[in-house]
C-alpha cells in the first residue's frame, strides 16, 4: 500500500527501512525523517505523517534502545526546574 503519494513511499518500504536501522544501529532512535533519509527522500505536504507513524509504530523493531528508555526525571515538587517553580 502506498503510505505518501508525493514521494511514492510503500508500507513495505518504511517497513524495510526501520528494520535496516536497527539491524545497523541497535542503539539509534529511529524517528520519521530518519526513514525518510533511509529511503533518499524527504518529506514534502505531511499530510501522510499519521499513516506514515502508524505503520512506524506497528513495527516490531522500532523499539527504543534499553539505554534511551526512563530518562525522564520528574522533579521534587520543592526543586526549582529551569527557574522555575
Amino acid at each position: 500500500m502506498i503510505i505518501c503519494h508525493c514521494m511514492s513511499i510503500t508500507e513495505d518500504e518504511i517497513r524495510r527501512a526501520v528494520d535496516w536501522m536497527r539491524a545497523a544501529d541497535s542503539d539509534t532512535l529511529i524517528t520519521p525523517g530518519k526513514v525518510y533519509r533511509a529511503l533518499g527522500k524527504k518529506a514534502d505536504c505531511g499530510g501522510c505523517l499519521p499513516l506514515f507513524m502508524g505503520v512506524m509504530q506497528s513495527c516490531e523493531s522500532l523499539e527504543v534502545p534499553p539505554n534511551l528508555r526512563n530518562l525522564k526525571k520528574i522533579p521534587n515538587s520543592g526543586e526549582r526546574h529551569e527557574g522555575r517553580r
